[in-house]
C-alpha cells in the first residue's frame, strides 16, 4: 500500500573545521541508517563543517572544504538509495546562507537556506549568515565544478520549497525555525506536508530539553504530522555542550528518543511510521482543513523515490514512548562530564589537575571528573571502541582497558591541596578523604615559603611590611596579602600541571581545572589570576545553590561520604589568619550577602533583565515578609556596587561550561561594560524616592489604623 515509511535521524559529535572526522561520522550514520532499513536520513545543522566555526565562516576555505566533503558524500556508495539531508554553508549570489543540501543517488534535489537565524544568548548567526526572506520562492543555484563533475547537474533548486516523493511530502526546518512564533511547519502542514524535519545545533542548558521536546510534540499536536529532529552533540570547540536528544514525534507524541548525554560519537534513531495515522488524525480537525483550503502553496520538488514499500501491510510501526527527563542534578553530573571528556581527548592532554581546597566548589568539580570516569568505563563496557581508543591514547597504553572508575581516575586526575599557615586541618582532611574516595592522585603541599618570598621582595624594595587586619593592618594590606596567596596557588597549579607526570615518569601534561561558580563570578568574589584562572571550568556557569544540590546527589548516587562534612562546613577562602586554630573568615560575611540572595540577584539581573531600580521593585514584593523596603534598597545597592566594581574580572574569566541562562560569562553570552560608574547615582536616587514614598504610605496607613482603633475604643 505504501503507507509505512522508515526514516532516520541522528546526533553526531561534530567538531568545528574537522572536515575529515565530520565526513567519517556522517558516512557512519548513513551506513547505520541504511542497515536498519531507513530510506531518509537527517543530520544536524552545519554538520559538514561543524556548527561552531564562528568567524571561520568568513573564509572561502570553509566553503571550499564543505563542497569537497559534499562531493565525497555524493560519490560514496553509502549514500545510494537513501535520501540524505546534510548541513553546510553555501554562498548564493555572494550571500552566505546556512543550508540543508538534500540529495539522492548523486543528484542534488534541493538546497534549502535557513529562514530564521538564532541571534540571542550564545548565538551570533546574523554575524555570519543572512536569512532567506523569499517565502515559497525558488531560484537556480549554479553548482561549483567539483559538484557538477559528480552530479552532472549545472544548476539545482535553491530556496523555500518542499519535496514530493511517490508516497508523501517532506518539508525542512532548521533549528531556530522550530522556536520561532511563525514556524514554517505551520504553513507547510496546512499545505499537505506530512513529514517535517529539523536539523539543529541546540546546546545544553539545565531543563532546556523539556522545552525542546514540548516544542517538537506541539508542532504536530495541532496540525498532525511526523516531526524528525536531529541535533549536534558534544563540545565542538568552545563553551557549549550540544546535548543530542534526537527524536521523532507523530501527532503530538514521541515515538523515538535519543540520549541526551552520551560518549557515542554517532547515534542514529530509526523509526517506521504509518502515514495513514497522520492522514486520519488530520481528517477530523475541521479548523485545520478550513485553514488548509486558503493556504498559499509551496513549490514542490518532485522526487522519483518512495520512503515506503508497496507491500508493507505487515510491517510493524513505532508506538508512543514516555520521554524520560533527567533531573537538574543528573544534568550537572552528565553534561559537564561529557564536555570534559571531549576537551580532554581532543586537546590530546594526559589528564586534569585540580586545586582541591576541601570546599563545595572544588569538590563539585572533582565529582564531575569522577562522573566522567564513570561514563568512560560504562561506554567501554558497552563496547564503544572509539572511547577505548581515546582512553589508550590518553594513558599511553595500547593494552589498557578502564574497568574501575577509581582506578581510571588515578591515572588521569591529579588533585592538589595547597596549604598555607591560614589553612585549617579540617579542610586538609576533607580534601584528602574525597581524593581517596574518588581515586585521584593526591598531592599535599605548603605554599608559605613562596608567599613569604613574594612578600619579602616587596618589603625589601619599599621598607614597609604589610599586615593582616587582625594584626592591625589596613583593608588594603589585608586584601593584598590574601591575593598573594591566591595567585601563588595559580602559579603552582600550572607548574604541577606541566611537571607532575614528568616527575612520575609518565608522558604528557595536565589541563588545569578552575572551580569558581557563577555566583562568585557575578559578585566578583575571586582574585583576578588566582585558581579561578585555569584552562577550563566545568562549574563556572552553575550557581552555588545548584552545586549544593548536585553535591547531595553525589553523596546519594556515588556514595561519596566525604562530601557530607564538606556540605555542612561554611564556605571559606581560608586566606586570613586562623583564630585559635579555627577558621574565622567565611564567604558570606566577606561578600556582605548570602549565596541564596546572590542567586536571586543573578537571575533577576540576567534572566529578568532587571537594573537596580527594577530589581528593587521586584524584591520589595518578593521579600516583603523578611525585609523592610529600606533594607531591600540597601541590599540592592550593595550588590550593584560590588558587581560593577568587579565586572572587569569577567574579561579574564576561564572558559566555562555554559549550563544556565543566569551565567555572567563575558565572552559572548552576557555582554556588559567592564568599567562602570559604580555610584549608580541616578538609579539609586530613583530607589530612594520609592523607599520614601513607600515608607510615607506605611506611616499613613499605620496612623489611619491607629486612629480607627482609638475611635472604636
Amino acid at each position: 500500500m505504501g503507507r509505512a515509511v522508515t526514516v532516520a535521524t541522528c546526533a553526531l559529535n561534530q567538531w568545528a573545521l574537522d572536515f575529515q572526522g565530520n565526513l567519517e561520522r556522517i558516512v557512519r550514520s548513513i551506513d547505520i541508517a541504511k542497515s536498519r532499513g531507513a530510506r531518509y536520513r537527517l543530520g544536524p545543522e552545519l554538520e559538514i563543517c561543524g556548527y561552531g566555526c564562528s568567524d571561520h565562516y568568513y573564509e572561502s576555505d570553509t566553503l571550499l572544504h564543505s563542497f569537497q566533503v559534499l562531493a565525497k558524500l555524493l560519490e560514496s556508495p553509502a549514500t545510494q538509495d537513501i535520501i540524505c539531508d546534510v548541513g553546510m554553508p553555501v554562498l548564493h549570489r555572494n550571500v552566505r546562507y546556512s543550508c540543508r543540501v538534500i540529495f539522492l543517488n548523486k543528484k542534488i534535489l534541493l538546497i534549502r537556506p535557513k529562514i530564521s537565524l538564532a541571534n540571542a544568548g550564545n548565538y551570533r548567526e546574523l554575524r555570519w549568515f543572512t536569512p532567506w526572506n523569499k517565502a515559497r520562492h525558488v531560484e537556480e543555484y549554479f553548482l561549483p565544478r567539483i559538484i557538477q563533475e559528480v552530479t552532472g547537474q549545472e544548476t539545482v533548486p535553491f530556496g523555500d520549497a518542499v519535496l514530493a516523493t511517490k508516497d508523501t511530502c517532506l518539508g525542512a526546518e532548521i533549528c531556530e525555525e522550530l522556536w520561532a512564533p511563525n514556524s514554517p511547519h505551520i504553513e507547510m502542514g496546512l499545505d499537505g506536508v506530512e513529514i517535517f524535519t529539523n536539523s539543529s545545533a541546540s546546546h545544553h542548558v539545565l531543563w532546556k530539553a523539556h522545552t525542546r521536546v514540548d516544542l517538537v510534540n506541539s508542532a504536530t499536536a495541532k496540525n498532525g504530522g511526523i516531526y524528525i529532529l536531529a541535533n549536534q552533540k558534544g563540545c565542538d570547540g568552545d563553551r557549549l555542550y550540544y546535548d543530542g536528544c534526537a527524536m521523532i514525534s507523530v501527532n503530538g507524541e514521541t515515538v523515538a528518543q535519543g540520549s541526551q548525554f552520551s560518549l557515542d560519537d554517532v547515534e542514529v534513531l530509526v523509526a517506521t511510521l504509518d502515514l495513514e495515522d497522520v492522514r486520519s488524525y488530520r481528517a477530523e480537525i475541521s479548523s485545520r482543513n478550513l485553514a488548509a483550503s486558503k493556504v498559499n502553496p509551496y513549490p514542490r520538488i518532485k522526487v522519483d523515490f518512495a520512503l515506503s514499500c508497496s507491500d508493507d501491510v505487515a510491517v510493524p510501526t513505532c508506538v508512543p514512548v514516555q520521554w524520560r527527563h533527567h533531573s537538574p542534578e543528573e544534568e550537572i553530573s552528565l553534561g559537564p562530564a561529557c564536555w570534559l571528556w571531549d576537551y580532554l581527548r581532543r586537546s590530546k592532554q594526559a589528564g586534569f589537575l585540580l586545586p582541591l581546597s576541601g570546599g563545595i566548589d572544588s569538590s563539585a568539580t572533582a565529582c564531575i571528573v569522577y562522573s566522567m570516569c564513570h561514563q568512560v568505563c560504562l561506554a567501554v563496557k558497552n563496547g564503544n571502541a572509539d572511547v577505548l581508543a581515546d582512553v589508550r591514547k590518553i594513558v599511553n597504553d595500547e593494552t589498557y582497558v578502564p574497568e574501575d572508575p577509581r582506578e581510571f581516575c588515578k591515572r588521569i586526575f591529579t588533585t592538589c591541596y595547597m596549604a598555607s599557615e591560614n589553612s585549617s586541618q579540617d579542610t586538609r582532611n576533607r580534601a584528602k578523604l574525597l581524593a581517596e574516595q574518588i581515586g585521584s592522585y593526591h598531592i599535599n603541599l605548603n605554599i608559605d615559603a613562596a608567599v613569604k618570598a613574594v612578600v619579602g621582595i616587596f618589603i625589601m624594595v619599599t621598607g614597609r611590611t604589610p599586615c593582616f587586619s587582625v594584626y592591625g593592618g589596613s583593608s588594603r594590606e589585608n586584601l593584598a596579602l590574601q591575593n598573594v596567596q591566591a595567585r601563588i596557588r595559580m602559579v603552582l597549579a600550572y607548574v604541577f600541571a606541566q611537571l607532575t607526570l614528568w616527575a612520575r615518569g609518565m608522558p604528557g601534561g595536565l589541563l588545569v581545572l578552575g572551580s569558581t561558580n557563577a555566583d562568585e563570578s557575578l559578585r566578583g568574589y575571586l582574585t583576578k589570576y588566582d585558581c579561578s584562572s585555569a584552562d577550563i571550568n566545568p562549574i563556572g556557569g552553575i550557581s552555588k545553590t545548584d552545586l549544593k544540590n548536585f553535591v547531595q546527589y553525589c553523596i546519594e548516587n556515588f556514595q561519596l561520604t566525604a562530601l557530607r562534612s564538606i556540605m555542612s562546613a561554611p564556605p571559606t577562602p581560608e586566606l586570613e589568619p586562623l583564630v585559635d586554630g579555627h577558621v574565622a573568615q567565611t564567604d558570606e560575611v566577606d561578600m556582605g550577602m548570602t549565596y541564596a540572595e546572590l542567586s536571586i540577584y543573578g537571575k533577576l539581573r540576567k534572566i529578568a533583565k532587571a537594573g537596580p531600580y527594577s530589581m528593587f521593585c521586584k524584591l520589595i514584593n518578593m521579600w516583603k515578609e523578611i525585609c523592610t523596603p529600606r533594607e531591600v534598597a540597601s541590599k540592592v545597592k550593595h550588590f550593584f556596587r560590588v558587581y560593577s566594581m568587579n565586572r572587569h574580572k569577567m574579561t579574564t574569566l576561564t572558559p566555562s561550561y555554559h549550563a544556565e541562562n543566569y551565567s555572567p560569562d563575558d565572552n559572548r553570552f552576557d555582554l556588559r561594560p567592564f568599567l562602570y560608574n559604580t555610584s549608580w547615582s541616578w538609579q539609586f536616587r530613583c530607589i530612594d524616592k520609592e523607599v520614601s514614598a513607600v515608607c510615607f504610605l506605611y506611616r499613613f496607613v499605620f496612623k489611619a489604623l491607629a486612629m480607627g482603633q482609638a475611635q472604636l475604643q
